[in-house]
């Protein structure tokens, strides 16, 4: 089953465990979210159709953030003037957790949270001092050869008399 919402001007085609991206909306009550502008549903035996009675999409907030950033540029030749803008639309991305019509609800499958894994640091035991480097015995690298002389920069002649 799908449904047909609209939201932010634009319409999307939406199934249950569905991940949109849409305008920026606020948190709504605990993270939730619900369309009530459902353009069309479709139907358990294959149909769609305008709902004729109250049909609700609902969803959950996954993520808030802000789209790559577009360059907006302003030029007119000849004229010496040219403006650059950026701009980064911001985007709340939601998972569509139930389509309810017509005394029917049909319902994602629920997603673990993921946990935070915990950082792997050694126990103060655990950890050696490494050995200080030893004073070096050996003999120290051959410098290298020192490079021919150039000639001295050559001076322009003189002028001839005419």
């Amino acid at each position: 089953m799908y449904a047909v919402i609209r939201t932010g001007g634009k319409q999307y085609r939406v199934a249950p465990g569905d991940v949109i991206r849409v305008e920026s909306q606020s948190n709504g009550s605990n993270g939730h979210v619900e369309f009530a502008d459902v353009l069309a549903v479709s139907g358990s035996d294959g149909q769609i159709g305008k709902p004729q009675s109250e049909a609700r999409v609902l969803g959950e907030v996954v993520e808030q953030g802000r789209g790559n950033k577009i360059l907006v540029f302003h030029y007119k030749r000849k004229k010496q003037y040219k403006k650059i803008a950026g701009h980064r639309q911001p985007f709340t991305a939601v998972r569509i957790t139930e389509i309810a019509f017509d005394g029917q609800s049909f319902k994602a499958p629920a997603v673990e949270k993921k946990q935070p894994q915990p950082r792997k640091t050694k126990p103060a035991a655990e950890v050696q001092e490494l050995p200080k480097a030893e004073a070096k015995t050996a003999k120290a690298a051959p410098k290298k050869k020192a490079a021919a002389k150039k000639p001295a920069v050559k001076k322009a002649a003189p002028k001839k008399k005419k």
